[in-house]
């Protein structure tokens, strides 16, 4: 239908975000995304398997990058990403309201909380060494201390009903210990994810560091469980019916995995309460403990 000058309404094409770049699915495939009220909104790349695995292989040349830097270094990062997203804040609240159906009051709400818990996880990445990290204590004239070191490549799904507050949630912890992520945006509702990947694209954030596909998670969640190259999963947003086979596929691998916790499903969970969603021990399921031996007096 045209607008009020006569234009006929063009839908946008999302790209893939991967390596720091945006480029197309190498596929050519597109699926149109609608809103909460059934309106066509945009089209998103359907991203396939190969472009899954160049997004393992850009995430794996970061990595070394990212977890070098020092942890003040990356905290300053994690604030300058809640600095762009606010600054771009009224364009999240539109893409919430019509991917959700939420109210603008709502929507204010869910963006600034997002902005919020970029904050409250970049001051956490300068002190989780301090709660996790110890000197033990040994019967012998040695130091030993325990480090948290990142675990490497962290494969997320994201949260479907949530399609910004969850994916913050999810992705502000894994960079904020180190690790560098591939993440699979909600199928349904892929915008927002989109629009931040944007805002990581212009916020310091490594190219590489983060990764964002869009697309059909039957296709790519059971690709993303068992490759050899991706070191743990967040399964949260996988769908009950892939979960099994991902966690399985996973295992073979040896991968870790950080699951929802027992008995709370994606519907029910509240992305709006701080007390649940801000938690250092979702920093903490992707790091790893190293234990140094040094002697005394040498």
């Amino acid at each position: 239908m045209a607008d009020a000058a006569g234009r006929l309404p063009v839908l946008r094409t999302y790209k893939l975000y991967v390596g720091g770049a945006f480029p197309r699915t190498e596929s050519g495939r597109t699926y149109l995304v609608s809103g909460a009220a059934g309106e066509p909104l945009a089209n998103a790349c359907r991203a396939s398997r190969k472009d899954l695995r160049d997004a393992v292989r850009a995430a794996r040349a970061a990595a070394p990058g990212w977890a070098g830097r020092t942890a003040m270094n990356r905290g300053q990062i994690l604030y300058r990403v809640a600095e762009v997203l606010e600054g771009r804040a009224d364009q999240f609240v539109a893409e919430v309201m019509a991917a959700e159906g939420v109210r603008v009051g709502e929507a204010r709400a869910i963006v600034g909380r997002a902005v919020d818990r970029w904050v409250w996880y970049a001051g956490w990445t300068d002190k989780i060494s301090q709660v996790l990290g110890a000197a033990n204590p040994v019967a012998a004239p040695y130091f030993n201390f325990t480090i948290p070191e990142p675990t490497g490549v962290v494969g997320a799904v994201a949260p479907e009903r949530s399609s910004l507050l969850g994916l913050v949630s999810r992705l502000a912890p894994v960079l904020a210990g180190g690790n560098v992520a591939v993440v699979l945006a909600s199928e349904s509702r892929p915008l927002p994810s989109i629009t931040l990947a944007e805002v990581l694209a212009t916020s310091d954030v490594p190219g590489g560091v983060v990764n964002i596909l869009t697309g059909q998670r039957r296709e790519l969640v059971p690709v993303l469980a068992s490759h050899e190259d991706v070191d743990a999963l967040d399964g949260w947003g996988i769908p009950d019916g892939l979960r099994t086979a991902a966690e399985t596929a996973a295992a073979d691998s040896v991968k870790r995995v950080a699951r929802r916790p027992a008995g709370v499903g994606d519907a029910e969970f509240d992305w709006l309460d701080d007390r649940a969603a801000e938690r250092p021990e979702w920093i903490a399921s992707f790091l790893e403990a190293k234990t140094v031996w040094h002697p005394i007096g040498v």
